[in-house]
């Protein structure tokens, strides 16, 4: 019987996209935008102590390799070539810190991942000197909040009429970018100074660890990261585009393990043999494409013009504007940091960011901590049966708030409870939470930008529940506008591999983009009752502040004692 014959697609464009709890591997016909086969596998994150959260880089690395693997398994069952792969793009989860050994490609700890509440373990930790911690091997996630107590004691260094950490890096001093876990692990893990002090230690974002690895590793690997993840670090200068001398002293950090910064759309290595993939599958295709996970969806949802603006729901929300190629400094909360930077010799664009801590994250605590759901999408259910909170307000600050209040001491709290409510309304409540605390950044980004946003581009695994998107479309009192096509992420570093200069299958001109069908909701309640609401959500937000100080820690150590004699 004589062989089928492949089908003829056109150039195809990979995206690696490494997320918080789970690692994919997507394929795109460059010429279309289609999405032709994904894998995609889980990840475990650990939680070796209260408000810690880590992961292993090896099993992220290993994730990657059987994501590639089964994709182009898959790729082959529907008959379509995968030397058509011409380039791969990398996305990740930014400001996850990883810290490894160049002579033996081993990890020397944990990631340690940036602080939003993943799970059971929320409060801040603070982590008393000469404490013991985990076995080496992992990771620091950007969920992580250890390191409450370095930043506090960092920012009494910092002179009060000249706060140069936020005018160098557009980022307020905070457990959530890579420098101050990046200092922990060198206060804390001994494998690490070591390393440092034998020169064996290289330093990077979940991108760095990825591209170094996938290029050869101890054989030759690349180390470098882009524009977008170095700007998430707080050691790199967002205006020179470049490490920063000044900001390494203070934060102690030595430039030597700092990786090479690139653009976000340039040939960086190419794939190389691994013996974890069979046949070497795409050996030899360029990785070209590297953005942070949010600046990957803004490129994805074509948010290419000053003014436009996009919202992932996720884990947290993650709220971009695009300023342009002007660093606009917020006086609202919000941070400025690096959009993007396609090519070399392509200007630099940025955005005003604003980030909720808790978006899915809150879902999952419900199915989770109270067990009031088994599965995500039944929330949608049990809000449908009520339509309504029924005065009760749910603010969800399992690790504080973040933009654009930036306070640490605030814990979640319900209230607005009655005999009346049932766990319907909390569900209700809860999807609301997630609306109010995105139209509190998009009001913050309105004034720092001058033009009120007209409508929201919306993208991310949430964005499913129509309940909660009509609720978002209500609060905000604008349109709020889902792509069909929802994987705008790992689109976005498709887009940005297959444009590389020496790859070329992907044009970013705006008169060669692929249309793109969206879903629109409007606003279907009187402006009135949306402000009546949101006025009432700022009253609970107020409640919620001032439970914890690092002097009061949430160790949980008062317990009534039931033993009986």
């Amino acid at each position: 019987m004589a062989a089928s014959k492949k089908a003829v697609l056109g150039p195809l464009v990979g995206a690696v996209d490494q997320g918080t709890s789970s690692t994919r591997f997507l394929v795109f016909n460059s010429k279309t935008a289609e999405l032709l086969s994904h894998h995609q596998v889980e990840i475990k994150q650990e939680f070796p102590r209260e408000g810690w959260v880590e992961q292993d880089p090896k099993e992220i690395l290993h994730s990657v390799y059987e994501c590639i693997e089964k994709t182009c398994e898959k790729l082959g069952q529907l008959n379509i070539d995968i030397s058509n792969i011409k380039a791969i793009g990398v996305s990740n989860q930014r400001e996850t810190t990883v810290v490894w050994d160049k002579l033996t490609g081993e990890p020397l700890y944990n990631a340690v991942a940036a602080p939003v509440s993943p799970g059971p373990s929320v409060p801040v930790a603070v982590v008393p000197s000469g404490s013991s911690v985990p076995a080496a091997g992992t990771s620091s996630v950007w969920l992580d909040l250890r390191t409450q107590s370095t930043v506090e004691s960092l920012s009494k260094r910092i002179p009060g009429n000249n706060n140069f950490v936020k005018s160098k890096t557009g980022l307020p001093l905070s457990t959530y970018f890579s420098a101050v876990k990046l200092r922990w692990l060198l206060d804390n893990v001994r494998e690490v100074q070591k390393a440092v002090e034998e020169k064996r230690a290289l330093f990077g974002t979940i991108d760095s660890w990825l591209i170094w690895s996938l290029t050869g590793g101890v054989n030759g690997g690349v180390h470098c990261t882009d524009v977008t993840n170095a700007s998430r670090t707080m050691l790199f200068n967002i205006h020179s585009l470049e490490w920063d001398k000044q900001l390494c002293e203070f934060f102690g950090i030595p430039m030597e393990i700092l990786p090479n910064v690139r653009s976000s759309s340039e040939i960086y290595g190419l794939m190389k043999i691994s013996h974890s993939l069979k046949a070497g599958a795409l050996e030899g295709v360029p990785i070209s494409g590297c953005l942070g996970d949010q600046s990957a969806a803004l490129v994805g949802q074509m948010c290419f013009q000053n003014g436009q603006a996009k919202n992932t729901y996720g884990t947290g929300c993650f709220l971009l504007c695009n300023t342009g190629h002007k660093c606009v400094f917020s006086d609202h909360g919000l941070l400025t940091t690096v959009a993007y930077k396609l090519g070399r010799d392509k200007p630099v664009y940025y955005a005003l960011e604003g980030s909720v801590a808790i978006a899915g994250a809150v879902i999952r605590w419900l199915r989770d901590n109270l067990g009031i759901i088994k599965t995500s999408e039944e929330i949608e259910k049990l809000a449908k049966e009520v339509g309504t909170s029924y005065g009760c307000y749910f603010v969800p600050a399992f690790s504080g708030l973040y933009a654009p209040y930036w306070e640490p001491s605030a814990r979640g709290i319900i209230c607005g409870l009655t005999q009346f409510t049932n766990k319907c309304h909390i569900a209700f409540a809860a999807l609301e939470a997630v609306c109010f605390q995105t139209r509190e950044i998009l009001d913050a980004m309105n004034r720092d930008c001058g033009i009120p946003l007209s409508h929201l581009q919306v993208d991310g695994g949430m964005t499913s529940n129509k309940i909660l998107m009509q609720l978002q479309a209500d609060i905000l009192y604008i349109p709020v506008v889902k792509p069909s096509m929802p994987e705008t992420t790992a689109l976005g570093a498709a887009m940005a591999a297959g444009a590389a200069e020496g790859v070329g299958v992907w044009s970013l001109e705006p008169e060669d983009l692929s249309a793109v069908t969206m879903e629109r909701f409007e606003p279907q309640i009187n402006a009135e009752e949306s402000e009546i609401r949101y006025s009432t959500w700022k009253k609970a937000v107020m409640k919620s502040m001032g439970w914890v100080t690092t002097q009061s820690p949430e160790s949980g150590s008062w317990k009534i004692n039931l033993r009986s004699n």
